[in-house]
């Protein structure tokens, strides 16, 4: 028993969170807000639920300058426990602001 707990625990850290950021310029990630932020919901280990952000709608014409895909600790535990039937992937946009 205390093996197995030790397993899963070890199998829960390194699932961890992971992101995807993409920037159009060499400056580090942005730590502001996104412009942009909605969760898909993906099934049967990815094969069901293809999603896409139309990012020129989502900033109306402003300059994208950082994208990114975020699986959250908590998306990586659901999608464990479900076997993959079931997982979550968060994206987010942020939009250069007009002044």
């Amino acid at each position: 028993m205390k093996q197995m707990l030790i397993t899963l625990a070890v199998g829960l850290y390194l699932t961890g969170c992971a992101s995807v950021n993409v920037r159009v310029d060499n400056l580090p990630e942005s730590t502001a807000p996104p412009s942009f932020e909605q969760s898909y919901v993906y099934w049967w280990w990815g094969l069901k639920g293809e999603y896409s952000v139309n990012v020129r709608e989502v900033c109306k014409g402003n300059d994208v300058y950082q994208m990114q895909a975020v699986n959250s600790f908590s998306d990586t535990v659901i999608s464990i426990l479900t076997l993959g039937i079931y997982s979550k992937r968060t994206a987010r946009v942020w939009c250069e602001e007009t002044t």
